[in-house]
């Protein structure tokens, strides 16, 4: 009898040690913060202005450069006002996208966000202490950042997505901001 209450002790403290392992990485993953909460707080509404930018030519060159892929679509959305853009971005970290927030603003990264992750390592990167690291960089003369990002052990991968995102949005801001000034100055 003593053997069978030990088989079950022990049996109860592995299943109940898995059920919380489990429970704790299950809870890193998962949508931190939806479009309409990341346009609120970038711009102080959910629908602020948007248009279209088409990767085609040039610029599908340049995001497949920064990306070492091809976009995933002909297009992309952006949301801007008169100083900032604000761009949405998917990319993979392990094996399973990572979506980022990402605001510009006077050719510098304003905030970087974590909306949604869904790998079961890296979510370290959605924290302030990693997320910061993004502000105020800006593309140097060769067209990558201008400062280096520090990595996390473990999140090697999903740091190189958002450290990618960051790039490929001030690139996709200078993009428009030199469409604008070209269509303005054509008048």
């Amino acid at each position: 009898m003593p053997g069978r209450i030990l088989k079950t002790a022990i049996f109860s403290l592995v299943a109940a040690l898995l059920v919380s392992v489990t429970a704790i990485a299950a809870g890193e993953i998962g949508r931190y913060q939806t479009r309409a909460e990341f346009l609120m707080e970038s711009f102080g509404t959910d629908e602020p202005s948007n248009a279209v930018i088409w990767f085609d030519g040039e610029l599908r060159s340049a995001a497949t450069s920064v990306m070492g892929h091809p976009p995933a679509t002909l297009r992309m959305r952006y949301w801007y006002d008169d100083t900032k853009t604000a761009w949405i971005i998917d990319e993979i970290g392990k094996e399973q996208p990572i979506t980022f927030g990402i605001v510009v603003e006077n050719d510098k990264i304003l905030a970087l966000r974590v909306m949604n992750f869904r790998e079961s390592r890296g979510w370290e990167i959605r924290y302030p202490f990693f997320t910061q690291q993004f502000s105020q960089i800006r593309l140097n003369e060769s067209g990558s950042l201008n400062r280096r990002i520090d990595s996390i052990s473990g999140a090697t991968l999903s740091v190189n997505a958002a450290t990618k995102s960051a790039n490929l949005a001030l690139i996709l801001d200078e993009h428009t901001r030199r469409a604008t000034s070209t269509a303005i100055s054509s008048r």
